[in-house]
């Protein structure tokens, strides 16, 4: 993934990250949290009517040079760039969302990045129950415990990888992919869905979500909730009080 706006230095400074840089897992991990944890998960271009660019030089512009944030496509796309960069080894994936009560199309994608003979699953951009750290796909069924939360991943009958989040004592899963590699382009179509059709969450509501080490903080239209270790927070909120969480996610 390559934009020719997208400087290293500019990239590592809006993700506050100055440790290592070494080609190996615990960069990635190091790195992939660094950009969870300063790039909000957001809608806002979707809703005020906007499709989605996808053209590299714009995601570096408006995440980099504007401070803002994106949803899977454009946050994975800079991450993806960053690892071009560094030198790391990754390719795209398509994935099918699996929290809704019907078969859905693969709307979502992540990266397979190569580390220390393994290959890790990197998300930055799937929502409340994201992964918040790379995952080995030599880990099949072991429990990862990633700051509060747990995850694993799994296969189905049909080999397919799912990777799957504990959510009230329950594993639900999140979505699924095979872990073969798709252009940049081959994502068009789903962008241009979750852009536009009524369907979607993003186009029916606003929706950002900013994860932190304590957890994160999810504003779906008018109602913010505050997800911690010791328990869930629900506020409804006035239009002020929503402007106002919106400037301080987006921060």
């Amino acid at each position: 993934m390559y934009a020719e706006n997208f400087q290293l230095e500019s990239y590592l400074k809006r993700i506050g990250y100055a440790g290592s840089l070494a080609l190996n897992a615990e960069t990635l991990t190091k790195l992939m949290r660094a950009q969870l944890f300063s790039v909000a998960f957001e809608n806002l271009d979707v809703q005020a009517g906007k499709i989605v660019s996808l053209v590299p030089e714009q995601i570096v512009d408006k995440i980099v040079g504007q401070g803002r944030g994106g949803y899977c496509y454009e946050v994975n796309g800079l991450f993806a760039m960053a690892l071009q960069a560094l030198g790391f080894s990754y390719k795209f994936i398509a994935c099918r969302p699996m929290f809704y009560p019907v078969r859905r199309p693969k709307t979502h994608m992540v990266l397979l990045v190569e580390a220390d003979g393994d290959q890790w699953i990197c998300d930055l951009g799937f929502g409340s129950y994201g992964i918040r750290a790379p995952i080995a796909l030599s880990s099949l069924e072991q429990v990862q415990q990633q700051d509060f939360d747990q995850f694993r991943l799994t296969t189905e009958p049909s080999g397919a990888y799912v990777v799957q989040a504990l959510v009230d004592g329950q594993w639900l899963s999140q979505f699924g992919f095979e872990p073969y590699e798709s252009e940049w382009v081959d994502f068009m179509p789903a962008n241009y869905l979750n852009s536009t059709h009524p369907d979607t969450i993003f186009v029916q509501k606003l929706l950002v979500i900013k994860h932190h080490e304590q957890g994160r903080d999810i504003l779906l239209g008018d109602q913010l909730k505050q997800i911690r270790a010791e328990g869930t927070v629900l506020q409804q909120l006035s239009p002020q009080q929503r402007e106002d969480i919106l400037k301080q996610l987006l921060a």
